[in-house]
């Protein structure tokens, strides 16, 4: 949710955001007089309250024979309190809808327009070449017998897959390279859960405009499946004050994800690039407000740390303002080339949630006042199955075999080439 405060002193402000989204404008001034009417409401509210309390004591000294018409007095105006305090509710709740479908403001400079309007920020790299003809992640993975598409079909029907003896390992490896990664920098692990409540759910923003992406259990469980445990991790501190004396709490969750895909029938059907079950290990952080934004540089080179440990070449984007969802005020996203499809895909990307989520889910920090105020949240991902596909096709040698990374090495007991 965005700041009241902000709604009521500039609202021109999120206007120009509101804009700069492509979304309603008009949602702005329904906002500001959602506000009006709350606070007129409050107001009625708590001049009554105090009218009932003066009035209890009028009643308390009024001598015997006075009482019973003042207690008659005192039960009307208690059947006003409650009508006034049930308009408060009606009025706060109403409020609340209304404004949290606006969405995050975006920090200045995020590029106004859509999906196509990013805005380059660096490119790391040259594009793999090859004196023979690349084969594909999906051929790659069939000949290692590493990644098997037709059972997963069988089993689970489209867009699901098993990873297989060397993708399994390969997955594994992976993780826990950024899992030692998050732990160099002060990360805590988790392993969160994927199923959540309604109000964690939309808290953190996921049931806006991409709600249809969301796999949702409504046979009396109502509970939504993450397709991040971003959205966990948003939830481990809701209704709480943190302790952010020693810097920002950091987290890193390793979960299993689950995304509807909905709308993108014929888009990615090979492979293993837009699946609705993978693996995936994301980078969460509490910090101060002011802290924000360069906490969100921080997450942006710890992933190209990752990829380039990966051996990957990569491109970085400020995404635009239309395109980053409901809580980012600003979005990086790390697009690796991927060989066959001769153009960069996205493996990961890095949000700054400023307070948006804390307000939503009430997560606050005492600022040197000792007053409370909201947290900022960021998140981005440090590995996922989907860098398997760039992985595969950027490191492949003519004969189907793959070169392993340096990096993941190690974890791979020392195998140097993936290879039948």
């Amino acid at each position: 949710m965005i700041d009241p405060q902000l709604l009521r002193e500039n609202p021109d402000a999120v206007r120009r955001s509101q804009e700069l989204r492509g979304a309603s404008v008009a949602l702005v001034d329904d906002a500001v007089a959602a506000d009006a009417e709350r606070r007129a409401r409050i107001g009625e509210f708590e001049s009554l309250r105090a009218e009932q309390n003066a009035f209890g004591k009028t009643v308390a000294a009024a001598p015997k024979e006075e009482k019973a018409a003042l207690v008659a007095q005192a039960q009307e105006l208690a059947a006003k309190v409650k009508a006034a305090q049930q308009a408060v509710t009606d009025a706060e709740d109403a409020f609340s809808r209304i404004v949290g479908a606006l969405g995050n403001v975006p920090i200045d400079g995020v590029p106004a327009g859509g999906e196509d309007d990013w805005v380059l920020v660096r490119e790391h790299g040259s594009p793999a070449s090859f004196d023979f003809e690349p084969r594909d992640h999906a051929e790659i993975g069939e000949l290692l017998d590493a990644i098997d598409i037709a059972r997963g079909v069988k089993v689970s029907g489209s867009r699901f897959y098993f990873l297989k003896g060397l993708g399994a390992r390969l997955e594994l490896a992976l993780m826990n390279l950024g899992l030692d990664t998050a732990l160099q920098h002060g990360f805590t692990p988790l392993i969160t859960p994927t199923l959540v409540r309604p109000e964690i759910m939309s808290g953190t923003g996921f049931l806006g405009e991409h709600a249809d992406e969301v796999y949702h259990l409504d046979k009396g469980d109502d509970l939504y499946l993450t397709g991040t445990s971003e959205v966990a991790l948003a939830g481990y501190h809701s209704d709480e004050i943190l302790d952010l004396s020693d810097g920002p709490l950091r987290y890193a969750g390793w979960s299993t994800c689950y995304r509807r895909e909905a709308g993108s029938a014929g888009k990615d059907n090979r492979g293993i690039l837009r699946v609705h079950q993978f693996n995936k290990l994301e980078m969460f952080s509490y910090v101060g407000p002011s802290d924000a934004e360069a906490e969100h540089e921080r997450l942006l080179s710890f992933q190209e740390a990752m990829l380039q440990a990966c051996g990957l070449s990569y491109r970085v984007i400020d995404v635009a303002a239309g395109d980053l969802g409901s809580s980012a005020a600003r979005k990086f996203d790390v697009e690796a080339w991927v060989p066959t499809q001769g153009t960069y895909r996205e493996l990961t990307s890095t949000s700054n949630c400023t307070t948006y989520q804390a307000r939503r889910l009430d997560i606050r920090y005492r600022t040197e006042s000792g007053k409370t105020a909201p947290v900022a949240t960021l998140n981005g991902t440090l590995a996922t199955t989907r860098w398997l596909v760039a992985i595969l096709e950027t490191h492949q040698q003519a004969d189907g075999s793959v070169v392993v990374p340096d990096a993941l090495r190690p974890y791979l007991g020392g195998l140097e080439v993936l290879a039948r």
